[in-house]
Formats: structure tokens, sequence, C-alpha cells
């Protein structure tokens, strides 16, 4: 298949990945270069020369990690931090529920590398903001939660709303502390930037009492953030990597976060057509490249053609790349099979389910300095012979066309009442721009725009591996606070607004043009189809009550409109997305409608 001396001995050593030359074919997209995240303390302005909060201390401290934007339903016992968010620059947004503002803050981390900041008081506010934290941990996103704790003198007396919040909401997290005094607070904020976007990125959870955060930092006790580069791989490794998918007859790449986190998705492209090899997206990453490339063969998940499964079970060799590998991405763990050699690229590869074989190669590396340097190394020496490389095209090409049958959603003929899912999606694709950004909701009707939803750009796709309800608008709300020039469209179930419809007002009251496409059929969608399958099909609390949708969103400030066919989805999203404010789009469904696989 290919020159392996080539491959082995005449490639150049990479002695400078960031100097490699960039890739001489057209990009697919346009990708910033990555936001200053673990080298954000050098970029920033040192901190103040003078005593200073506990509260403006922790404040300065993310500010100088990245932090730009915090969300809270603000409480009593952390005003002190507030006044220090205030002072060195950073937005905060009040949002109806503190559930909401951690979906805002992990979103905003998915959506722009940056981390950013939730907060919520003491138990009750802290609880509410689990959910998220959750969600964080799950997608590997940077964030900052803050707690507010009790004062320091009623700890252990069932003070009010009291709470061990490191032994319980700190355990969501991937770390988390409560200082007791200047020296330990001051060392907290140091470790919280650390865990936060060092090694796999992540939540932290800091509870802090409220007399601590007035508490007055010496000028000699405040915190030096340091700077940690990235982990780089070697020239062997990269070496290795390359050989494995050079050498095989039907290699892969399966691609998930770490890639968009690190903006190498124009590097990611390259590298595949270099080497003729074609790339899956893991799920909810569906946006890794762009979907109308032709190396591009659909995303992993709920909502995939079995032809994904499929050609994902007949590699031969497979390259793992900023993609943890669980149960949903990996279909059960199947994914990578039995016979399928692989290496795992990623900052932090962790441990690999027991179902799974190891790696052949495990390569602890960011995803872009990895990347490049494959690329440098292939532009310079790599060579593949003629006819195997036009054989692998053949392959890819027959692959390709069977992946663009499979995720037709728009044909299947249906003259019942409401609008046919498919049909929403496909329009949905006709008329938001390129560079619109689409969130996502859990649930059944997810699974039409992760079948049929072409993303052409990265960072255009916002969906949590939790699988939590009630992110798709909050999600929203954060990609129209950090792009209000640009298209932001959530796809949500009657189920999961129903969580969150209040941010509704929250999205009016930030200047946003939202614009929130309600699938409503009056059920808890997915649960009810798995009651179905069992024994007896009861469908136990799985029923839910009419909602007008279009009125509620109109009572909260925005504009709100019913559509009950297909021919009047069209001109109303035309006229959302010229709107001047946010739109909620109430879509009538169906119960017969559940996934994309089910046929009314």
């Amino acid at each position: 298949m290919t020159d392996l001396d080539a491959m082995e001995l005449e490639l150049a050593p990479t002695a400078d990945v960031d100097a490699a030359p960039e890739p001489t074919a057209e990009p697919v997209a346009t990708e910033p270069e990555p936001e200053p995240t673990t080298e954000a303390a050098s970029t920033e302005p040192a901190a103040p020369a003078e005593p200073i909060s506990v509260g403006r201390m922790f404040a300065d401290a993310i500010r100088r990690a990245g932090v730009r934007w915090a969300f809270t339903v603000p409480g009593e016992s952390f005003l002190g931090l507030l006044e220090g968010l205030e002072a060195v620059g950073i937005n905060v947004v009040a949002t109806r529920h503190e559930g909401a503002a951690a979906f805002m803050a992990e979103a905003h981390a998915q959506l722009t590398g940056r981390p950013a900041a939730c907060i919520g008081t003491r138990a009750v506010g802290g609880s509410n903001l689990a959910i998220g934290i959750h969600t964080a941990y799950a997608d590997s996103s940077p964030m900052f939660a803050f707690i507010g704790q009790v004062e320091r003198r009623n700890r252990g007396r069932e003070g009010f709303q009291e709470i061990d919040v490191t032994e319980s909401i700190g355990r969501l997290a991937k770390w988390s502390a409560e200082p007791t005094d200047v020296p330990s607070a001051a060392q907290a904020a140091i470790a919280a930037v650390d865990q936060a976007l060092n090694g796999r990125p992540g939540p932290v959870v800091i509870s802090v009492a409220e007399d601590l955060l007035d508490e007055m930092v010496p000028v000699d006790q405040q915190p030096t953030l340091s700077r940690v580069p990235p982990p780089r791989p070697s020239d062997d490794q990269v070496r290795d990597v390359l050989q494995l998918l050079a050498c095989a007859e039907r290699p892969v790449i399966l691609a998930g976060a770490g890639v968009l986190r690190a903006r190498t998705s124009n590097d990611l492209v390259r590298l595949a057509e270099l080497l003729r090899v074609p790339v899956v997206a893991s799920w909810r990453r569906g946006d890794v490249i762009s979907n109308d490339h032709p190396l591009f063969l659909g995303m992993t998940g709920y909502g995939s053609p079995k032809v994904v499964r499929e050609r994902l079970g007949s590699a031969d060799a497979m390259l793992v790349i900023g993609c943890r590998l669980g149960e949903i991405t990996t279909f059960d763990w199947t994914v990578p099979a039995a016979g399928t050699r692989w290496a795992h690229v990623d900052i932090a590869p962790g441990a690999v389910a027991s179902d799974l074989q190891p790696a052949a190669i495990t390569v602890t590396s960011d995803a872009r300095l990895f990347l490049r340097a494959a690329v440098s190394r292939l532009e310079s020496r790599g060579v593949l012979d003629a006819a195997g490389a036009d054989a692998r095209s053949a392959r890819n090409a027959d692959d390709r066309a069977a992946w663009e049958a499979a995720t037709v959603i728009d044909e299947h003929p249906w003259a019942g009442p409401g609008v046919h899912p498919g049909r929403v999606v496909t329009t949905l694709r006709t008329l938001l721009p390129d560079d619109g950004i689409v969130t996502t909701d859990a649930g059944s009707f997810g699974t039409w725009a992760a079948r049929g939803f072409r993303f052409r750009r990265p960072g255009t796709f916002l969906g949590s591996t939790s699988g939590a309800m009630g992110y798709g608008l909050p999600a929203a709300i954060a990609a129209g606070l950090v792009h209000r020039d640009r298209a932001v469209v959530a796809l949500v179930g009657d189920g999961g607004l129903g969580m969150t419809l209040a941010e509704v007002e929250t999205a009016v009251r930030c200047g946003l043009r939202t614009v929130i496409l309600v699938f409503d059929n009056q059920a808890y969608g997915m649960i009810r189809t798995y009651q179905e399958r069992r024994p007896g099909g009861a469908a136990v609390a799985t029923d839910l009550g009419p909602i007008d949708f279009a009125a509620a969103g109109r009572a909260l400030g925005a504009r709100g409109v019913r559509v009950e066919d297909d021919a009047g989805f069209e001109p109303a999203l035309r006229q959302a997305l010229v709107s001047d404010r946010p739109t909620v789009i109430h879509l009538v469904v169906d119960r017969r409608w559940e996934g994309v696989d089910s046929r009314p």
C-alpha cells in the first residue's frame, strides 16, 4: 500500500511543529486560532500590586485564566465575588435558574475553548448547578463553579442552607475545594486554574464562605499563575501512527471534541486528504469537519445510520483523536472492533473500557500539535503508491455514497397532522447560513438533525454528551452572547423547553436573536419509546399536557409563531432569522413520530 522505507526513514523529523507549513489545499472552513487557555496567565495583566479581597482575588485569577463571562442567580453568600467579577471586567449574566447558568457556562467553553464561570448560593443554588457541572465533566469542558457557603463560625452547626459542598456537589467535578483562610484561598485559586485547564479540561468547584470573600489578601500572598504548555508527540509516535494508517486497507479516523477545542479541523482534513483516510465524528461532535467533504462519513451515536457503524466495524486500522470512547460514541463499546488495530491521540487518553482491546499506540498530545506534526511529515516525505491510493479512493467514494443515501430524511411520505421532522431539518439546513450555530437538547427529535443536518463549518454545533434535558436553550443563549453577528437556532422538545422556558426572557433581556424550534408531541417521547419496547408497553408518566409555546414566548418578550404543517415552517423560519429579537416557533408534531427510524 505504501513505501514503508519512506515512511520509516525518509520522513523528516519535526523539530518545530509550530512552524509546520500550512496545508496547500484550500481549507474547508475558516477556523480561528485557539483561544488562550493554558497560556492565558502569560498574556493577561499582572495581579494588582495592592491588597485585595478574596472575592477580587478569585475574580482576578479566573480573568487571567481566560474567563470573560459568568452566569448566576445572585445570592447573598457570594456578593463579594460578584463585586470582584465586575471590578475585573467579567460580564455577569443573571439567569432564571442556576441549572441554566451552568449550562451556559459549559456551552461557552465548548464553543470557544475558553472557560466560563457559574455561581450558585449555598446548598440550594449549588444543587441546581449540579446538572451543568456533570455535563461539563462529560464534555471535558473547562469551567469554574463557585458555590457560596455559610460563614465559617457556623460550619458544622446546620447553618442556613449548609451542606458539605466538596463531598457532595464537588464529587461531580474534576476537582473541588473549600478554603478556610486567606492562604488556602490563594492556593485554591492556583489549583483551580491548573485543574480546569491542564490535562483533560473539566469543571472545578470552589466553595467559599461568605465572610472569607471579604477578607483581604496581602500582595505577597496573591497567586501567580504559570504557563503549562500542552503535551507534544514524539517523532517516533507520529511516525508509528502514520504507518498504522498508511499500511491499512480500510483505515478510518474517529475525531472528537479535542480537535474542535484545539481549532485544528483544517489540519485534520489535510491529514485525511494526504492519506486518503475517511473521517467519522464522535457523538455530538458532527461539526468536527465540513460534512460536505467527500471524506466525511457521518457521526456516531443516536440517530446514526447503520452504515456508520458498519464502516467503523470493518476498519482494520483506526486513529481515535481528541475523543473519549464512551458508551454512545462506541455503540455500546463495540468500536474499535476486536480486529481493529488502533491508535489513541488525546491530551489525556485515560483508561479504555474493558470491553475494548487496548490501543496499539497511545499518544498523550494536544490534537493540534499532533496533526501539524503529522501533516508536516507527510508533506515533506510521505508517499502512497499510486495503485493503492486509487483503490483506497474508490472505496472511500463508495462509502461516501452509501452514507449520503442513508442520510436523506425528508422523502418519507406523510399526510397526517403536524410537521414532518425530517423536512423541518432539511429546510433549516437550506435557510441557515453556513456559520449559523445549532444547539440541541435531549430527546428523540434530535435524532433527525443528527442524521440529516449537514454542518459545513467547525464550531457550529453545541450538544451535550451527558444527555441532560434543558441544555438546548441555555447553550443557544451562550452562543448568541459570543457571536452576536451569527444566527443561532436551538432545537428543543416540549419536555426540555418546559425545564428552561423562563430563559427566553434571559435571551430577550440580553438583546439576542435566538431562534427556538420546539418539537411538541406532548410527551417525553424518547422515554415513551423505551416503555413501548417493554412487555405490556405501559406508558407511565410520559404523557404531557398542551402548552401554547408561541404564546408563552410572546409573554416573555419574544416573538411567538405556531406552525401546524410543513408549508408554514419555511416562512416562519425566514422571518425568525431576520428578526431583531428571539423567536419561539412552536412545531406541532404527531405523537406517532419518534426518532429518525420511526415511521407513523
